[in-house]
């Protein structure tokens, strides 16, 4: 019997985009939260940010008409991070090249620096929770129907994942 994991959460932290590549920018950030909580804000997108790339908004159903009545501003979503984040130091990512160039951009127009660090998750991660990753985020996707490129729930994807995997992968005592 393996033991339930009961340990607190890692906090995720997951970017959507406006595309990849030279020009991309922040759209979407939400984090889930050490109890399980999630959050997301939109970000309104500044004059110059102008790249966007129609295959990515396919995938997130993001589009930047809404972005520029629902965003919130650049400073506002660098201070709610902040807010959320400092305290608890860092927040981690299944794409850190990404997420972590994207959330400098966001502070770096912000005029801010970011309280917390973004760490990449595979530091978290054993062998043995890395082997099982694809095919129990997969199970949960499927189990609990969630719907996939929102920055919100795919944090919370990625932490629901972590959990399983550990718990799975820990001896019972």
């Amino acid at each position: 019997m393996r033991r339930l994991v009961t340990e607190t959460l890692p906090t995720l932290l997951d970017v959507e985009a406006s595309g990849f590549g030279r020009g991309s920018y922040p759209i979407e950030v939400g984090i889930a939260r050490p109890d399980g909580s999630r959050c997301a804000l939109l970000i309104q997108p500044l004059e110059e940010w102008t790249h966007w790339d129609p295959k990515a908004e396919l995938l997130h159903g993001i589009s930047r008409a809404r972005l520029q009545r629902e965003g919130y501003p650049v400073v506002q979503v660098a201070c709610w991070l902040n807010d959320e984040l400092s305290g608890l130091g860092k927040a981690y990512s299944d794409s850190w090249g990404y997420d972590n160039t994207w959330l400098s951009l966001l502070f770096h127009h912000a005029g801010m620096l970011p309280g917390f660090r973004l760490e990449a998750l595979r530091l978290l991660l054993s062998e043995d929770q890395q082997a099982l990753w694809s095919d129990t985020k997969e199970a949960l996707i499927a189990e609990r129907g969630i719907h996939r490129h929102r920055a919100g729930d795919d944090a919370r994807l990625l932490q629901l994942t972590y959990a399983r995997t550990l718990s799975l992968t820990t001896p019972s005592r």
